[in-house]
């Protein structure tokens, strides 16, 4: 539900018809007003080139004949497609009337070869700003679930479904449905961990005119309105301690953000790749590992409530694939595993049982990897409110495994999801001495280049099937480290000050410290 235009309904139907010519370039609707969506599949008057029964098509270059019903529909025998051998614009649309004023819900399946100038589901004429949703890139042939959220004024709605294509250009359409209800992102969140220590090596900000500016700021200013913050145990460089937790804590409440505290149970990063207990806990026992991450995740968390900065979220490790606190705590000792994480939800909720505790594995595009650790904590009881996910498209897969494993997340477990962490380039030129995560053409995701729009698309995409997922279970996303800029001593690794960051490419700042475009992407419901 995103990109917001400024059209609004005046007066009745026949005057709406009207405006709808003149405003959106279309002839008086030629479809049948109804109440609900006639021919939604594209199953009645399927023959090819035709206008498909229900629905109306216009062009203004006279090109109607880009819109058509083939073979392949998504639930049934056809679909909706948009194609030309020449550059096209064409809209198949379909007028609503009788609605019952309110808020509803149009959801579709969709495919596009990507390419378009724009190509986009839209409820528009519908009394209140006309709201759209635009299509993914879908290389992999795989059919994606979208959803656009309208308030009714007035009784009436058109369902559009547009594109202006390049020559060869096409999107697929298929099974669309108006319910009653509408969609949202709660949670438009942003990793800053490495802010402060940017801010205190030199690091600055400002926003789209040069004028300098504090990041987060900048951050929420353009719509983000979370903050996640990593906590190290006895870091090599002094930073992600409980003191910059708490300070960088008070600075987001300050601005009405909440707050989201990753514990990684570590000195240092912990990931799929390595979980290191961190050195004062080096030589516990198995009790005493359980017994620190209580302690240690109570001390933080009760300091932020001290201090009236109550934290929101928490998670109970971070990227915990195979476990934490190796190798005690690995996945191959569930029972110590599931000790440890109850150990940490526990102290949370002792603090407080407001605050929701996210679980939360690197595996945004397996879902049959997620199933076997989430249904793992399940069975040895560990309590969670939560399921986190990270999804890096070059290194998780498309979007429909995104698609795939949130929802059978949200239904399997009947939690709230939300992807912790995402991230995408805007260039691919490096800006310090260490070479990139994503630094290669090869590396790049089929229709996101590496460009400022590549980077907002990706964005647009990812919150766009987060707020996809049944039933209101898509809680949000965090896009991962936006501030992490090329700042000389703020480098990935903690022991090291010459170290680069190999991150600066992916930042929501560019290499003049303004915003991307993608950062417009947070503030867009």
């Amino acid at each position: 539900m995103h990109q917001v235009l400024r059209r609004l309904l005046t007066g009745g139907a026949a005057a709406l018809l009207l405006a709808t010519a003149t405003t959106a370039g279309l002839p008086a609707a030629t479809a049948q007003a109804a109440t609900t969506v006639t021919n939604p599949g594209f199953e009645s008057g399927s023959a090819a080139t035709a206008t498909p029964t229900g629905w109306s098509t216009y062009s203004a270059g006279g090109q109607n004949a880009a819109s058509y019903t083939e073979a392949g529909g998504h639930g049934g025998s056809y679909r909706l497609t948009h194609w030309s051998a020449s550059a096209y614009k064409v809209e198949t649309y379909q007028y609503l009337s009788g609605l019952t004023d309110g808020s509803y819900t149009l959801t579709a399946w969709v495919r596009s070869s990507g390419g378009q100038n724009s190509a986009y589901l839209a409820l528009r004429n519908c009394g209140s700003a006309e709201q759209r949703t635009d299509l993914p890139v879908t290389p992999n042939g795989a059919w994606i679930r979208l959803v656009t959220s309208v308030a009714v004024v007035g009784g009436q709605c058109t369902i559009s479904i547009d594109s202006d294509a390049n020559a060869g250009n096409w999107i697929n359409v298929d099974d669309l449905t108006l319910t009653a209800g509408s969609t949202g992102v709660a949670a438009r969140g942003v990793d800053v961990s490495t802010l402060k220590k940017s801010e205190d090596k030199g690091g600055t900000y400002s926003y789209a005119n040069g004028t300098s500016a504090d990041a987060l700021t900048v951050l929420h200013a353009a719509g983000a309105d979370y903050v996640r913050l990593k906590v190290w145990v006895n870091p090599a460089d002094g930073y992600n301690t409980k003191t910059q937790v708490l300070a960088m804590a008070a600075r987001a409440k300050a601005l009405g953000m909440k707050i989201l505290v990753d514990f990684h149970y570590s000195d240092t990063w912990a990931d799929p790749g390595k979980q290191t207990k961190p050195s004062p806990w080096a030589a516990y026992t198995v009790a005493q590992l359980g017994t620190a991450v209580y302690n240690h995740t109570y001390d933080v968390l009760n300091a932020l409530k001290a201090q009236g900065t109550t934290a929101d979220m928490v998670q109970i490790g971070n990227e915990i694939n195979g476990g934490m606190l190796w190798p005690e705590g690995s996945t191959s000792n569930w029972g110590n595993l599931a000790a440890f994480l109850t150990q940490g939800a526990n102290a949370a909720k002792a603090v407080s049982s407001a605050t929701k505790v996210m679980l939360h594995l690197a595996k945004g595009g397996d879902d049959a990897g997620a199933r076997t650790f989430y249904d793992n904590a399940v069975s040895h009881g560990v309590p969670f409110d939560v399921i986190g996910l990270s999804y890096y498209s070059y290194w998780h897969g498309p979007l429909s495994d995104l698609q795939t494993t949130l929802d059978d997340m949200a239904a399997r477990y009947g939690k709230q999801v939300v992807v912790a962490e995402t991230a995408y380039a805007f260039t691919l030129d490096n800006a310090d001495s260490l070479t990139n995560n994503l630094a290669t053409t090869s590396q790049l995701t089929t229709g996101y280049p590496a460009t400022q729009a590549g980077q907002a698309a990706a964005l647009r995409d990812v919150l766009d099937v987060v707020e996809a997922v049944p039933n209101g279970k898509g809680l949000g996303a965090f896009y991962w480290e936006p501030t992490w800029t090329a700042v000389t001593g703020n480098g990935w690794d903690p022991a090291d000050p010459t170290s680069g960051d190999a991150w600066e490419n992916q930042a929501l700042f560019d290499y003049t410290h303004r915003p991307t475009a993608a950062m417009a992407w947070l503030g867009h419901r």
